[in-house]
This record gives C-alpha cells, sequence and structure tokens, in this order.
C-alpha cells in the first residue's frame, strides 16, 4: 500500500496502452487493488482522508497566488456511472474546492459555436477540483455515431481536441481523464432497474435503447477516440465499471495518485503566531 490507503500503479494498470483493444478490456476486471466490495469500503476510507488533505491544500496554495487545478473528465455509455461517481468520489472533498459540469444535448446557441465553445468557461479555475459529467468528447462520440457532421469534421476534432487539452495543462490544469467501461449485459439490468424503482423512473430515457442498438458503433467511436487523444498531458483511463465499488475505488485511487504527485502546498505565513495568540486572547468581544 502506498500513502494513506492508496494502492500503488492504478494509473500506470488503468492507463491506456498502445495500440490497446478496447473489447479485450473486461468490464468485470479488477487488474489492480481490492477484490471485494467489503476491502474496497475500507480503502475508501483512507483514500478519503488523503483526498480531503490534498485538496485542501490545493485551494489554499491558489489562495497564496498558485495556479494549479485539477480537472477530471468521465465519459462512459448511459448507466455507466458518472453521477456515481460524482457521489461517491468528488463527494468526498469540501464542495467549496469542486466545480461540477454537466455536458448534454448542446442548446441552439451552442450548436451556432464552435464545439469548444460551451467548454472552455467551465474548466476549474486555480485551486480547484473539476469534473466534467460527459465532456467535449461528445462530439466525436454522438456526433460520429449520429452522423451530426460530416467526419472529416470529427476526425479534425481529435487534433483540436489535443490542441485545447494541452493548453490547459500549460496554463497549470492537470487533467485525468477516466472512461468508465460497462458490458451491455450490465446496462440493460441498470436500465431494467430505473423502471423497476419509482424513485429512479426519471433516469430513464427511451433514446437510451435507441443508443444500445448503435453498441458496437459506440464502442469503435470511443476506441478511436481514446488511441486519439491519450497524452502524457491529458492521459486516459479505461475504468472497468460493472462492479459499482471498484469504479469508485478505481477512480478515487487515480485521482489521489494524481494529487499526490501535484503535492499541493499550504501558503507560507509571516503571522506572528505567539504574538496573534496574545491579541485573541486579549481581545475584548462587545
Amino acid at each position: 500500500m502506498a500513502r494513506n490507503g492508496s494502492t500503488p500503479g492504478v494509473r500506470a494498470a488503468l492507463r491506456v496502452p498502445d495500440g490497446f483493444d478496447l473489447a479485450a478490456i473486461d468490464p468485470r476486471a479488477r487488474p489492480v487493488g481490492p477484490r471485494d466490495k467489503s476491502a474496497a469500503a475500507g480503502q475508501m476510507v483512507d483514500l478519503a482522508a488523503t483526498l480531503d488533505t490534498l485538496q485542501e491544500a490545493l485551494y489554499a496554495e491558489a489562495s497564496g497566488g498558485g495556479d494549479r487545478s485539477v480537472l477530471l473528465v468521465l465519459q462512459g455509455m448511459d448507466t455507466s456511472g458518472k453521477g456515481g461517481v460524482i457521489r461517491h468520489v468528488a463527494g468526498l472533498v469540501n464542495p467549496q474546492g469542486v466545480k461540477i459540469a454537466s455536458f448534454t444535448r448542446p442548446t441552439a446557441e451552442e450548436r451556432a459555436h464552435h464545439f469548444l465553445w460551451r467548454v472552455r468557461p467551465k474548466a476549474p479555475g486555480p485551486g480547484r477540483i473539476g469534473v466534467f459529467d460527459r465532456s467535449h468528447y461528445e462530439d466525436v462520440l454522438i456526433a460520429r455515431v449520429d452522423a451530426l457532421v460530416p467526419e472529416d469534421v470529427w476526425r479534425g476534432r481529435y487534433a483540436e481536441i489535443v490542441a485545447f487539452e494541452s493548453e490547459l495543462a500549460a496554463a497549470g490544469t492537470t487533467i485525468v481523464k477516466c472512461m468508465l467501461h460497462i458490458s451491455p449485459a450490465e446496462q440493460a439490468e441498470r436500465l431494467i432497474a430505473r423502471l423497476d424503482e419509482p424513485a429512479k423512473r426519471w433516469k430513464y430515457h427511451p433514446a437510451d435503447v435507441d443508443a444500445r442498438r448503435r453498441w458496437p458503433a459506440y464502442q469503435q467511436a470511443y476506441a478511436d477516440a481514446l488511441r486519439h487523444t491519450d497524452t502524457d498531458a491529458a492521459p486516459w483511463y479505461v475504468v472497468p465499471s460493472d462492479r459499482k465499488w471498484y469504479r469508485n475505488w478505481a477512480v478515487a485511487s487515480i485521482l489521489t495518485e494524481t494529487l499526490v504527485d501535484l503535492d499541493p502546498q499550504f501558503p507560507p505565513t509571516d503571522i506572528d503566531v505567539a504574538a496573534e495568540r496574545a491579541r485573541v486572547r486579549d481581545s475584548v468581544v462587545a
């Protein structure tokens, strides 16, 4: 075990390899880390403590003039667990230091602009952890599968995305991209569960079934997007997500490893601590 519960090498184990084959990655795999839900829960306690401390240091660092931030990009088929990761991973830290953006179907105004127009303002500012629930990758995924733009347009977007992410990285944003990888069988179970539970029916959309019928096309679109846009400045990780507990543990571990490497620092102060202690004790509250 590494620092405070983070298993060493989670990023290395889940990073998209050269010439990778998405179809060969088992959505129920556990290539690294805990073997069962109970063990994962125990490790999540330690991960939560580490993440909370590191996020506070990142936030404090920015108050002292630092310009660093982190962006967690979440992509995956419907029901893959983007919302679950936000709740169980981003929810581990102070919400004051988190900026969440969800990219649904673009509005008429957004469609009138370049595809990155609506994305740029949502990037996290200094000291914050940004989370994209879906992202600019929709424009090389659904735009491709549903033929919303010509092929030469969506293919050209790979280079534009790489340039955009390189720009963010150069400005101080560390980018972490997680593809939440589920199987069609698991997705079917989760969709049926939404139908069976009245409190979850609002999450169900008939269009999700239409997308299921294009599963191979989506898997190819994901595979190509990951291959073309995985860079050291903005790496992709494929997270097996049929097991929700493993998905949450893996993303929390990836984020923790990233922040440990960043090693954010609380800003120094020139306060005379002893003198200020005395002043506090001697102060009179009217």
